[in-house]
């Protein structure tokens, strides 16, 4: 008789998705096109109609409709000289409840001279049990163009559901010309529901979002203060050393993506991705 541990080990492992998108983005005639593209397990990549003489849009799909414990998805992206390449999500992206292992998601994204990349992913939605280890490795040119935005909610509030334990690890690493410029790593481990009772962390709050802006300046501070009394929650924001990095905090995922709208526009994003306005 076969014991069930090393049984349950198998079909374990042979269900958990391995994923992989990596493609590449160059100046053509006409403007901003795709080059090489790879798609490996569940994750897909669409280009859907727009005007590449202003920049490519790319859209990630993940067809198993959200991640679990042991899943680990790979993105690798490179935008050429010149090139201009704004990337987002075809929905939220679900991290459900573990066994135990971690959810894995790795970003990598490489921007040459005179490029300039949007990473505007749709929301992490982060469920009770969840445990998600995420790193984003970002390398540009001196002259390349940055702005990145990721948010975090913790269950869905409209649907009555919270986050009592879990696990969220986030490393994010900036270089330009190849130095490290911008470090930091976050981590809520065990209790998450009571840790984001304090004040350091979001007090209450279960949405939480980061966007950082490469040159980014004090006028973008400033701009985004400006609009202090149209955010919901609390956001705050910081320029040195050529970037600009704003933090935000909201009471739930309506208001943080309202108030993560806000703080882009401010930064003069230009046009969202379609999908953050549906």
């Amino acid at each position: 008789m076969v014991g069930s541990t090393p049984l349950q080990g198998d079909v374990f492992e042979g269900n958990r998705a391995v994923s992989r998108v990596a493609f590449s983005v160059a100046v053509g005639p006409g403007g901003s096109r795709r080059r090489r593209v790879h798609e490996a397990g569940a994750q897909r990549v669409r280009f859907p109609n727009g005007n590449p003489q202003v920049a490519l849009d790319a859209v990630l799909v993940n067809t198993a409709g959200g991640m679990t414990g042991g899943d680990r998805f790979d993105v690798d992206i490179d935008v050429g000289a010149a090139a201009h390449l704004t990337i987002t999500t075809a929905a939220a992206e679900k991290i459900y409840r573990s066994l135990g292992p971690d959810t894995e998601i790795a970003v990598r994204l490489d921007v040459g001279s005179g490029g300039a990349l949007k990473w505007l992913p749709q929301e992490t939605i982060l469920f009770d049990r969840g445990r998600l280890r995420r790193s984003v490795d970002i390398a540009l040119a001196r002259d390349a163009k940055l702005l990145l935005a990721e948010a975090t909610v913790f269950g869905r509030s409209a649907m009555g559901e919270t986050v009592g334990e879990g696990r969220l690890i986030d490393h994010r690493r900036l270089r330009v010309d190849g130095a490290l410029v911008f470090a930091e790593s976050n981590r809520l481990d065990g209790e998450i529901g009571q840790r984001l009772t304090r004040r350091a962390v979001t007090f209450g709050g279960v949405g939480a979002a980061s966007v950082i802006k490469w040159p980014g300046h004090e006028a973008d501070a400033e701009a985004v203060r400006a609009k202090q009394n149209d955010y919901t929650g609390e956001v705050g924001i910081s320029a040195w050393n050529g970037f600009a990095v704003a933090r935000l905090v909201a009471p739930d995922g309506a208001a943080l993506r309202r108030d993560l709208t806000t703080v882009l526009m401010a930064l003069d994003a230009g046009p969202l991705p379609r999908l953050w306005l549906n």
